[in-house]
């Protein structure tokens, strides 16, 4: 139950294994910050299957509560308590991020109560704080058009600074992909684990940007 935007106009087993990739590309995007702890924040029911799929290679911890709200209000409660520190929450569906946008992540929090990296279609792939703030993911937008909104709205209503980074797309539907497969073709080394899947794949995402395939 991955991508399943995708998973429309894709074979089951290809999107299966595109996640995979971006999962793979996205850890060793964050570590290569360094100085920085990685670990995934996910369901209980998926703690064994990612500590598996992840080889021990970074931590796996189960959140409280289910969805993608309640996983988010679990990161900064497990990492940012109980003593403030900077902690940067960002998507596995981003792996071709520029390194320089989570550095600037860390960097802003030094200024703000909170950063924010906005995606195109008025959603966010990023978002970090210095200390758990349990209303911030409160309400309904999560994973729509309306999600950054929400999030500022109650930002606002918290009295939270709010610091951004560069504006990007994560990997949702058709377009993201074909988008990502012209990138990643000029710079493979961005996210090389999901360069080789499209290199594989490559016919069927061709499809869906001549618009043969079923969009």
């Amino acid at each position: 139950m991955v991508k399943t935007r995708l998973g429309q106009s894709l074979p089951v087993e290809a999107v299966t294994e595109l996640y995979r990739c971006l999962l793979d590309d996205t850890i060793a995007l964050a570590r290569s910050l360094g100085a920085v702890e990685v670990a995934i924040m996910c369901p209980a029911s998926d703690v064994e299957e990612l500590t598996r799929l992840t080889r021990g290679m970074v931590g796996v911890v189960a959140q409280k509560g289910e969805g993608l709200a309640a996983g988010l209000t679990s990161v900064f409660a497990h990492f940012a308590a109980p003593s403030a520190q900077r902690v940067v929450a960002f998507n596995s569906d981003s792996p071709h991020l520029p390194v320089s946008v989570l550095d600037g992540a860390f960097e802003a929090l030094t200024a703000h109560d909170v950063v924010v990296g906005p995606t195109h279609d008025g959603g966010y792939y990023l978002v970090g704080a210095q200390a758990a703030h349990p209303t911030l993911f409160d309400g309904d937008g999560m994973g729509t058009q309306s999600a950054l909104e929400a999030l500022l709205s109650r930002a606002r209503g918290l009295q939270l600074s709010v610091g951004f980074t560069d504006s990007f797309y994560d990997i949702d539907v058709e377009s993201d992909l074909t988008r990502l497969a012209a990138e990643l073709r000029l710079a493979p080394a961005r996210a090389p684990r999901t360069a080789v899947w499209l290199k594989r794949w490559g016919q069927a995402v061709a499809q869906l940007r001549t618009g043969a395939g079923d969009l």
